[in-house]
């Protein structure tokens, strides 16, 4: 058997019970997920995920990439293609609810 040691550690009742539902889905058990997430820890020599506050305004345009942007207009143009259009008064409010803009 290999060399264990016990962790604790008290977390939210629901979040728990919403991860440990979706770990059962995926056939993991909660100790083989902490198992892995050690484990990509020690192998990334970090948190294995970005850590970052959402941004609360849209990104200026000057704030992204050319191939984020090339991205971004790509969507637009899909969505366009698709059928999928927005009146400047639906844009508006939109960006009023998310952005308070």
């Amino acid at each position: 058997m290999a060399n264990t040691s016990p962790i604790y550690a008290r977390i939210d009742t629901g979040l728990k019970e919403n991860a440990e539902n979706i770990l059962s889905q995926l056939g993991i058990s909660p100790s083989s997920a902490i198992q892995m997430l050690y484990s990509q820890i020690v192998l990334t020599k970090g948190i294995p995920f970005n850590l970052h506050l959402p941004s609360a305004k849209p990104t200026a345009i000057g704030g992204i990439s050319r191939k984020e942007l090339d991205a971004e207009l790509m969507k637009g143009v899909e969505s366009l293609k698709s059928g999928k259009a927005y009146t400047a008064d639906e844009v508006d409010a939109e960006l009023a609810r998310e952005f308070g803009i």
